[in-house]
């Protein structure tokens, strides 16, 4: 055990074609994924949404993301949204779960959506919270190119995470959640012990330096699906801006409701559960789960 194992597991893990995957899952009724966004796992989604929900009624499952938290990587190339839902929509249909709302914040978003592609049957409905969603200009920086190549990911990455100090875990967490207030006893709960390992901050960055090439490709699925989809997203997010990804989203969906939080930045799960909980109600209702 090294010095950044100290987090525990909060669900079970189990297996799915050989390969181990985390799951929280809690309370009784429809059931609601969530699927947490890049660097996180799935504590960010237990800390407060879950109890929210199971409150509402729902039966939730928060999945850490293949490669991330305590979710075996799939392979070594950085895992597609497209094989994160194939691979995630399996651990679900093991768990008893023939249809679900999946709810995904930042890349999460677009494994949701991506599970809506590729599961429509499973995928009842489809949350999206500062989803990642449309093809952005410009490159993402050169941390992801070198983080994700072989010699950068087994030189660089290790000696960058053991370098980070605490302060820079909080100003990281802090920039996440801006203009919003970071709520108290969030960086106690979810930590940096797994974010902080070399072996998921590769993941991620080969993950997250892929993203794009991906999603231009799921955008031209985007035209059939027929779920509803509920877009959460807020005026105020810089990271995923909704200029460049809700709002032309929501003009190329059948069945898309875009909801704008005006002053709103990346974490609206934790700025406005309340609206979240909302969506849910709203997809789970046009779904025929409620």
């Amino acid at each position: 055990m090294d010095k950044f194992d100290r987090t525990l597991p909060v669900g079970e893990v189990f297996l799915v074609d050989g390969k181990t995957v985390h799951v929280a899952d809690e309370g009784d009724g429809p059931a609601v994924v969530l699927l947490h966004g890049a660097s996180g796992h799935l504590r960010d989604m237990t800390f407060d949404l879950t109890r929210r929900l199971n409150a509402a009624g729902y039966r939730t499952l928060a999945f850490d993301r293949p490669g991330l938290g305590y979710s075996e990587r799939l392979h070594r190339r950085g895992e597609s949204p497209q094989e994160q839902a194939r691979h995630l929509a399996k651990a679900l249909g093991d768990r008893g779960v023939e249809r679900a709302i999946i709810v995904g914040h930042s890349y999460g978003g677009a494994v949701a959506l991506a599970w809506a592609l590729e599961r429509p049957d499973q995928a009842a409905g489809i949350v999206t919270l500062g989803g990642a969603s449309m093809v952005w200009e410009g490159g993402l920086g050169a941390w992801y190119a070198i983080a994700s190549s072989r010699i950068g990911g087994a030189t660089v990455v290790p000696l960058a995470v053991a370098l980070v100090p605490q302060s820079k875990a909080e100003e990281f967490t802090t920039t996440l959640f801006a203009p919003d207030a970071v709520p108290e006893g969030y960086l106690d709960y979810v930590g940096t012990d797994l974010t902080l390992r070399a072996s998921q901050a590769r993941t991620n960055a080969q993950q997250v330096n892929g993203l794009k090439r991906h999603i231009r490709k799921m955008t031209e699925g985007y035209p059939g699906l027929t779920q509803p989809i509920e877009l959460l997203h807020g005026t105020a997010d810089t990271i995923v801006p909704i200029d460049v990804h809700a709002r032309p989203l929501s003009q190329l969906l059948q069945n898309g409701n875009l909801v704008e939080m005006p002053g709103v930045g990346h974490m609206p799960h934790h700025a406005d559960p309340d609206a979240v909980v909302a969506a849910v109600n709203r997809a789970a209702r046009a779904a025929g789960l409620r």
